[in-house]
């Protein structure tokens, strides 16, 4: 049981532990992803699974309660595209909800080779958003802000993988 103020579980785990397809498939995403453990792609399962809860308790709404606020959080995470409306969260697939953490979003921008090494620049701090140093590899990276994923000017690796920077600052 868990102390007052203290948080529970922020996912659910699958409810039959032992399904061949569905470790194999688990595992592909893991590695795909450079997910620490299954925990982390469980979290992201459980953040769809509430996206669709949601969706489909909106659906069922007759009164004025249209979603739009629900809608533009998820565009504005790039969950959904600016063209999707209510109807397609519930056809959103994990990989979408994974695709905006900030450690895929630093390797797709080409700043690491691989997404382990990706999470490993994100946390030991050589990654910021706007300047401000982001140590969370699940942090969720909007799409306003996926221009301004790039290395801490302070740190080593900036320098170091790009070398045009070191040349022109001496």
């Amino acid at each position: 049981m868990a102390l007052p103020g203290e948080n529970t579980k922020f996912y659910e785990t699958p409810n039959h532990p032992y399904q061949g397809e569905r470790i194999a498939e688990e595992g592909d995403l893991v590695g795909r992803y450079g997910l620490k453990n299954k925990e982390e792609l469980w979290r992201a399962q459980s953040e769809l699974r509430k996206y669709r809860r949601e969706a489909r308790r909106l659906l069922g709404r007759v009164d004025e309660e249209s979603g739009e606020e629900f809608i533009e959080r998820l565009q504005r995470y790039g969950v959904l595209d600016a063209d999707e409306g209510l109807d397609d969260v519930l056809s959103l697939d994990v990989t979408d909800v994974l695709e905006r953490r900030l450690q895929t979003v630093a390797y797709r921008k080409g700043l690491a080779n691989t997404v382990a090494q990706a999470r490993q620049f994100v946390n030991h701090g050589h990654v910021t958003i706007d300047g401000r140093r982001v140590t969370t590899p699940s942090y969720t990276v909007e799409v306003a802000e996926e221009d301004a994923v790039a290395f801490d000017e302070n740190s080593a690796l900036a320098d170091e993988l790009h070398p045009e920077r070191a040349s022109a600052q001496e």
